[in-house]
């Protein structure tokens, strides 16, 4: 499976106010909205759609948005989602095509193209009954056939970033009605369905991505790469027609993206916590909850052995200092996220304690409070002691690790180095190194590295912490917590398994919470921080998950212009 890590624009203020005004790229845009009223209110969004104050009022001008995304957010591939479309590392809601099931604002399923769907006792079969009533934007029917091609066809893609292999087979014995057979029970598929969207057999071909065909909300009116891309409403579609009919997205850099939203020339413009306070007239700043986490990985095995990956990637395993528990239990309790916060995204963000903060599957044994005194005790009762550096070590061996970070990302850099300091001051030298992806990589099952993850799933965890999982950097390796896993998966009823996530990161005795395994030290998450013009009502929000992309406009369907 691809690795999830994707390069993505960031620029500090200070940068920010020595370049160039503005770099040009929204200057393309045809359309130009007027009649705003200025405004200062930071509006907090959360899962519920609760809101610390109600957006002001502006003139509604149009049923069309303007909205800027990071470069990174533009599909490489186009609107396909046998590639990445929907389901690549941000997932989002395809738009273009329909999906069998969705999610609620509370991450509760609930149909879209499906009537009903059921699971097999053994957890093995799932079947859903589709509607009868839904045509292509070509005037075709769609069918369970179809459903099977696009679900089939994906299983079988090298280059999916969707995650099907535990699907084996799709029948559709009939045209409502779609039978999927798993190899291992798989619950959490749920949710990669939720994005999953569905194409034509009968028109899906090489040129599918930059000219498709869907039964969503919105069909692809226009897309110049590398600039924009622009949505209109479907009139065929089966659903609420949306509130919204034309929805302009375009791709600019952070600067650029405050720069537009200065020349008014964008609705919702994203930011981050380093630009926030730069607030634009007419313009309120919107805050999204989140499940963005940062989080640095720590190999709990010693050094020595290898991992073969895709069949000829070989890379080193394991690291001798972050390998002893006491190490990796000591960071945990000693680093003050309460203080990251602050320092690194001026307020705009919260500690973070696992993968999952906030989801009904994270567990409260995740979270602690700085002890810097326990992690001291830890450290010296393992035999670890203080050199006259001021750096510990223990039988000839120096407390000292390198902390791999994505170059170019200030927030990261800013984490890490932050980190580095906090750590020194329990005797743990931590170097800091930002690098590519490309460089990272050939380190990440030997070195810390300070990732970016977070979405509306429990395979996070999965991913992270299974023996085999495809993001186990930390090469834990536990029967018990695989069983709990294994077990959470099995359930016919999601709901049934969260007890069993939580399980399987502290169950009292075994798991890999910090005063466990301790297999990461997580930082803190990232506020999504958007510029919103004034009379522009954003709906209510799922949480975010990683990355400033296309998750703000799963519901733009329902976004609209408030009256004055």
């Amino acid at each position: 499976m691809a690795k999830r890590e994707v390069t993505s624009s960031a620029i500090s203020r200070r940068s920010f106010l020595g370049s160039t005004a503005c770099v040009g790229a929204w200057a393309l845009l045809a359309a130009t909205l007027s009649g705003c009223t200025s405004g200062a209110d930071d509006v907090k969004v959360d899962a519920s759609g609760d809101q610390a104050s109600s957006v002001a009022s502006g003139s509604k001008t149009s049923s069309q948005v303007i909205v800027s995304m990071t470069p990174g957010s533009e599909p490489p591939a186009g609107f396909n989602p046998f590639v990445s479309w929907g389901c690549g590392e941000h997932v989002h809601e395809p738009l273009i095509q329909s999906t069998l099931i969705t999610t609620n604002t509370d991450l509760t399923f609930k149909n879209d193209l499906a009537t009903s769907y059921s699971c097999s006792d053994d957890g093995l079969t799932w079947t859903f009954t589709i509607r009868d009533d839904v045509v292509f934007s070509d005037g075709e029917p769609l069918t369970a056939q179809d459903v099977a091609f696009t679900l089939r066809s994906i299983a079988t893609n090298d280059g999916a970033e969707a995650d099907l292999s535990m699907v084996s087979e799709v029948q559709a014995p009939d045209d409502t009605t779609v039978v999927i057979t798993l190899n291992k029970p798989f619950n959490a598929l749920l949710y990669t369905l939720a994005v999953v969207g569905i194409v034509p057999e009968h028109a899906y071909g090489e040129e599918y991505g930059t000219h498709p065909i869907g039964s969503g909300r919105y069909l692809l009116e226009q897309w110049d790469r590398g600039q924009q891309v622009i949505l209109q409403a479907n009139p065929l579609y089966y659903g609420d027609a949306p509130t919204i009919d034309r929805v302009v997205v375009v791709f600019m850099s952070e600067d650029a993206s405050l720069a537009a939203a200065q020349a008014g020339q964008v609705d919702v413009a994203y930011t981050s916590a380093t630009l926030a306070a730069a607030l634009p007239s007419g313009y309120k700043l919107i805050n999204c909850n989140s499940v963005d986490s940062r989080g640095i990985s720590l190999p709990s095995v010693a050094s020595g052995a290898t991992l073969v990956e895709e069949g000829d990637m070989v890379y080193s395993v394991g690291n001798d200092v972050t390998a002893d528990l006491a190490i990796r239990q000591a960071i945990n309790y000693g680093v003050d996220r309460d203080l990251l916060v602050e320092q690194v995204l001026n307020g705009y963000g919260s500690p973070a304690f696992s993968v999952s903060d906030g989801m009904p599957w994270a567990s409260e044994d995740m979270c602690v409070s700085t002890d810097v005194a326990r992690a001291q005790r830890l450290l010296d009762d393992a035999g670890w002691l203080m050199g006259d550096d001021g750096i510990r070590e223990k039988e000839g061996l120096r407390a000292s690790f390198v902390l791999w970070y994505m170059a170019g990302d200030s927030v990261r850099q800013g984490l890490a180095e932050a980190f580095s300091a906090q750590m020194h001051d329990l005797g743990i030298a931590v170097e800091v190194k930002g690098a590519s992806f490309d460089d990272i990589y050939p380190h990440q099952y030997s070195d810390p590295v300070l990732w970016g993850w977070g979405s509306n799933s429990p395979t996070e965890i999965y991913n992270l912490t299974y023996s085999e999982g495809w993001g186990n950097f930390a090469q834990y390796k536990s029967d018990v917590v695989d069983g709990y896993l294994d077990a959470a998966l099995a359930c016919p009823n999601v709901e049934d398994s969260f007890e069993l996530w939580k399980d399987a990161q502290w169950d009292g005795t075994s798991g890999i919470a910090p005063e466990g395994a301790a297999t990461w030290v997580w930082l803190a998450n990232i506020d999504h921080l958007y510029f919103v013009r004034d009379g522009l009502n954003l709906a209510e929000q799922k949480p975010h998950p990683h990355g400033h992309g296309w998750s703000l406009v799963n519901n733009v369907d329902q976004w609209d212009w408030l009256e004055q």
